[in-house]
């Protein structure tokens, strides 16, 4: 019984490693210099978000909206994470047989793909003009959520059309605009 724990400690870890490695190889990498530059611009960023009018009452912009955004983006990586979670105790049961195991490992490799292809998508949406963008795929529909100045119907079409060509799917594409306030 004592050595059945210690593999199935074993292969946790060893999955462990592996995710891991796997996850820092496949991200961006980022410097040191370029995490103080960004850190000042969101210390700016906030300084001018709330400013002060001439009769003392204050004026809101978009930080509500950016905060927004983050903890949309928050909750679906901690959704994630724990979906990653359940299906690497599923690969490291040794109790289940091996197609349930390679099952697993497809689907954290479709969870990969998905998250990729969201970041990549939202880089697309901002590079159109739009100040900010949040791409959500779940296996059914995908939901954007574009904050922008301005709206209209054929702005959303190329967007839609943009997910459609880079998805390379018939899924049901919703697009949402937040204005930037």
């Amino acid at each position: 019984m004592l050595l059945k724990k210690q593999t199935v400690w074993l292969l946790t870890m060893l999955s462990l490693v592996v995710v891991l490695s796997v996850y820092y190889i496949t991200s961006p990498e980022q410097q040191k210099a370029d995490l103080a530059g960004v850190e000042e611009q969101k210390a700016e960023e906030k300084e001018t978000a709330a400013t002060e009018s001439k009769d003392g009452k204050t004026v809101i912009s978009g930080v509500a909206s950016d905060e927004k955004f983050e903890a949309l983006r928050m909750k679906l990586e901690e959704q994630r994470t724990k979906m990653k979670e359940d299906l690497q105790a599923i690969v490291a049961s040794t109790d289940l047989p091996a197609q349930d195991r390679s099952d697993a490992i497809e689907k954290m490799n479709e969870l990969d793909e998905v998250a990729q292809k969201e970041f990549t998508l939202e880089t697309l949406i901002k590079s159109m003009g739009y100040e900010d963008a949040l791409v959500r795929a779940d296996g059914e529909n995908v939901r954007i959520t574009v904050k922008a100045q301005e709206h209209s119907a054929s702005a959303a079409n190329e967007i839609i059309q943009m997910v459609r060509t880079e998805l390379g799917s018939l899924q049901p594409v919703a697009v949402q605009f937040e204005p930037v306030k």
